[in-house]
Order: structure tokens, then sequence, then C-alpha cells
């Protein structure tokens, strides 16, 4: 007999002190966030041994892949929505129903981006403006990394699953082993076998695999109550049109911000390899600083889900002011603590040893932490708005973020001011920082205490 979800858990997220939930929820996100960004770290770390051009390459190619990735990841936030409000709702019955319906749309899309991009990668490569060795390392990593797509949907839907249940902490364990076995395979395949870029990449697909299979086992558990059986299954079309208008914002959303994010490098290769290096250095460690909001995001995301879906309102407007506060003290304090140069630049050095990327990316580094506070205000809204059903506003925050303030931005201090790469750092932090202003002005219009999903 298939298990129901903890009651303690349901009672702390409905009735129990927000504090606690919270921190409960956002902890092991944190965790799991970080844990997850070792990979690209782990990467970066290793392929800064055998040479800058690897690193560019690395840099050059990944907004593709995570293109794919965040469109993917769509469904999978789509199903952890809309199972939380289920679940709040006391419709336990239903919330199964809509994991069934979420893990078929996660196979069928994973196998296609995939395939597709497997075939498309020399032209996108190309396109990007790699030549030489740049496109040949470029090539070489997005074709292989590009096949552990199907390995990590599954691992997404473990993620929603447990997260919309309110434990964060098994995904945080599952993608710890993960992590640990590229942490073991990179130096081993980049270092003792040197096969380079290639490397990295078998590296990343190889260490997927187990945390993937661990993942399928335990969704096809019959005696979990959220659990996947295709067995009897019937196709609810009105479940299929919530994902859909749920999840296909959430997908185009954060496929926009990647596009933008793509031309942006495109944008800095034309300043050369070493800034490019610099910018994904920077990047990356700028992932880290903001992990905090990432967590308290994803965590109020669940807990307002589950109030939404029990009518509590009141309940779910609390705990946004309450993550709110908690967010961005931590994060002025720590970005600003980060944004010194003498603590800056040690960190990026652990990246790198090329004497012409370290002052460009301590400098890009240094800016983003003074200015990472704003995340705060930008990652809780989201979080609300997610929790809500409300991802259309969402994709449109996202789009104006890249489309509107960034690249005008951009534009602005590269044309008029004449600022060099230094337009690139500046465009970052400014878009972040209004993005986040649209949206916590957007909370006070109250639109998103209007329902998207009826939930019956």
């Amino acid at each position: 007999m298939a298990k129901p979800i903890s009651e303690d858990k349901r009672t702390l997220l409905l009735e129990g002190n927000l504090i606690k939930a919270i921190l409960i929820l956002a902890v092991p996100v944190m965790l799991n966030s970080f844990i997850q960004s070792m990979y690209n770290l782990t990467d970066t770390y290793w392929l800064g041994k055998i040479g800058t051009e690897s690193q560019a390459a690395i840099t050059l190619v990944s907004p593709v892949q995570n293109i794919l990735i965040n469109f993917g990841m769509g469904i999978t936030t789509a199903g952890s929505i809309l199972i939380s409000q289920y679940l709040g709702a006391r419709q336990d019955k239903q919330a199964k129903s809509m994991a069934n319906h979420i893990c078929l749309c996660s196979i069928i899309f994973a196998f296609i981006c995939a395939a597709l991009c497997w075939l498309a990668s020399p032209g996108i490569v190309s396109w990007l403006g790699a030549e030489g060795n740049i496109y040949k390392y470029g090539l070489s990593y997005i074709r292989i990394v590009v096949l552990d797509l199907p390995f990590l949907f599954m691992i997404n839907m473990f993620t929603a699953v447990h997260q919309s249940q309110g434990d964060t902490f098994k995904p945080m364990l599952l993608n710890l082993l993960g992590v640990s076995i590229n942490l073991i395979l990179d130096p081993l395949f980049l270092i003792t076998f040197d096969w380079g870029i290639a490397g990295a990449a078998f590296a990343t697909l190889l260490a997927k695999i187990p945390s993937a299979v661990i993942a399928i086992l335990s969704l096809c558990n019959k005696k979990k109550l959220i659990h996947i059986n295709f067995k009897g299954f019937q196709f609810d079309k009105n479940k299929m049109i919530s994902i859909v208008k749920i999840g296909l914002p959430t997908a185009i959303g954060g496929s926009t911000m990647q596009f933008g994010f793509l031309l942006m490098t495109k944008n800095v290769n034309d300043y050369g390899m070493t800034a490019t290096t610099a910018y994904g250095i920077g990047n990356k460690i700028n992932s880290i600083i903001t992990l905090p909001a990432n967590g308290i995001g994803s965590a109020i995301s669940t807990i307002v889900g589950q109030n939404i879906g029990a009518n509590n309102i009141k309940r779910a407007d609390k705990t946004f002011h309450i993550a709110l506060r908690i967010g961005a003290i931590f994060l002025f304090i720590f970005g600003t603590i980060l944004s010194m140069r003498f603590i800056a630049e040690p960190i990026v050095r652990f990246f790198s040893t090329d004497e012409n990327v370290i002052p460009l990316a301590t400098q890009f580094l240094s800016l983003m932490a003074m200015c990472c506070w704003t995340n705060a205000f930008y990652n809780v809204s989201q979080g609300l708005f997610q929790g809500c059903g409300h991802t259309m506003i969402i994709m449109l925050v996202d789009a104006v973020r890249i489309w509107g303030f960034r690249f005008l931005t951009l534009w602005f201090c590269s044309s008029i001011l004449h600022m060099g790469v230094e337009s690139v750092w500046y465009s970052v932090v400014i878009s972040n920082a209004l993005s986040a202003l649209c949206l916590y002005l957007l909370y006070w219009t109250g639109i998103w205490k209007k329902r998207t999903i009826k939930i019956t």
C-alpha cells in the first residue's frame, strides 16, 4: 500500500513555523544547487590546468546546453508546482496522476532535444564564432554532454516529486552521488588519460548515470504515494493543458534567458579569448554566491504552492515577506565580503593561472558580488509567482531582463561610454537589479493572488 505524504511535513508547510519551514526546505536546495554547480566548476578547474583555450571553449558552448536544460526544467517545474497544489488541497490521487503525465513529457522531450542538438551542434558552434582549437574543443564537449539529457531529466523529475512534498534532502543526496563520481573521473580522464576537454564531457555524462538509475527506481516504487506507474495509465487532457499552461512559459522564459546569455557570450568573445575565459569564471563563481537566494526562492515556491492549494493566501503572503528579509540580509553581508579584491582574487586564482585572465575575472566577480543582494528580491519574488502558477509573468520579466535591460545597457556602455569589456560586467548587474525591481513591484499589484489553475 502506498504511503501517504508525511502529515508532519504537510502540517509544517501549511500551519507550522514559517522560518523553520523555509530553512528546512531552503538549506538542502542551496547545498543541492552548489553540488550541481560543481559539475561545471570541476570541469573549469581541471581544464584550467591544461589551457585557457579549453576554458574559453566550455564557456562558449555551455549556454547551448543550458538552453535545453532550462526548457526541460519548465516541465519539471510545472510538475512541482501542480503536485504541490494538489497536495495542499489533499487531492493525493490527482497528485500521483500528475506525476505520471509529467514523467511522460520529460522522457519524450529529453530524447528529442538530445538528438536535435547533437545533429545541429557543428552549425551552432560555428555560429558562435568559434575557430581553430576553440571550435574543435567546443564541438567535442557539447556533442558528448548533450547525451546526458535523458539522465538529467530523470534526476530533475525525482527532485520535482520530492520537493513538492517538502522533501529537499533526498534530491541533494542524489546529486551529491553524481558530483562525487565526477570529482573522481575529471582528473582521471583529463590528466591521467590525457583526454582533454572530451574527458571532462565524458566525466559529466558518466557521473549522472548512477543517479538517474536510482531516481528511476525510486520513482517507480509503488510503496510511495507519488510514484510513476503507467499500468492502467489514463491520459487526462486537462492535466496536459495545466502542464503546458504552467510549464511552457517557464520553459520559454528560461530558454530565452539562456539564449540571451549565449548572445552575451558571443559578444564577450569579440573581446578575445581572455575576456571569454574571465566571463566564464566570474559567472560560475557568482552562481555560488547567489545560492542562498536560489534556495530560498525554491523553498517558498513549494510552501506557497501548498498554501495556494489550501486557499491560505495570507500565509503565502507572510512566507514571501519572511523569505525576502532572510535572503536580502544574508546576501548583502555575504556579497559585501566577497566583493573585496583581496578575497575575490584568490578565489579566481583557484580556477586560472593566466595572469591576463585573473584581473578581468576579479573585476567582474567583485562587481557581481557587490550587487548580488538584488538577487534576493528577484528569486524570492520569482518563487512566489511560481508557487501561484503565474509563470507567464516570470517569462515576460525574464525576456525584458535579457532583451531589454541587458542589451540596452550593453549598447549604451559600449557604444556611448566606450567602456570596452566592462560594458558586459555592468550590463549584467544593472539588468539583474532592474528585473528584480519589476518583479517586486508586480508583487504589490496583488496579481499573484489570482488563481491560474483550478485544482479539482
